[in-house]
C-alpha cells in the first residue's frame, strides 16, 4: 500500500526554506553578539587590574578568621516582620538587653 504525499506548493516550499535559514542565521549571529557581550565582562580596565592585583586577601587568610572567631557562642536576633515597623522592634529589644542588664 503506497500513501500518497501531495507535493509542497513552490510558494510553502520558499516559506519554508526562507525561515529556516532566518532562524539558523539567528542562532549564529546571535552566538556571536554573545561571545562579544561576554567579552566586555573580561575586559578589564588598567586602573582596576592594578587595584585587584594590590589586593591581598587570600582564602587562607579567610579561613584564619573564621578558625579564630568564637561560632558556637551566638545569640539568635529575631529581624522585624514585614508588618512591623523595624524601629519599634529595635527599641523593644534595646529595652529587653537594658532590663536584662539591670
Amino acid at each position: 500500500m503506497k500513501v500518497f504525499f501531495p507535493p509542497f506548493h513552490p510558494l510553502l516550499y520558499l516559506f519554508i526554506c526562507f525561515t529556516g535559514v532566518e532562524g539558523i542565521l539567528y542562532l549564529i549571529g546571535g552566538s556571536f553578539g554573545l561571545r562579544e557581550f561576554a567579552q566586555i565582562r573580561y575586559d578589564v580596565d588598567p586602573a582596576l587590574k592594578e587595584k585587584l592585583k594590590q589586593n591581598t586577601v587570600t582564602l587562607e587568610s579567610e579561613y584564619e578568621k573564621l578558625e579564630k572567631s568564637d561560632l558556637d557562642n551566638w545569640e539568635n536576633i529575631r529581624g522585624p516582620r514585614l508588618w512591623e515597623d523595624s524601629r519599634t522592634v529595635q527599641k523593644q529589644r534595646r529595652e529587653a538587653v537594658r532590663l536584662k542588664t539591670e
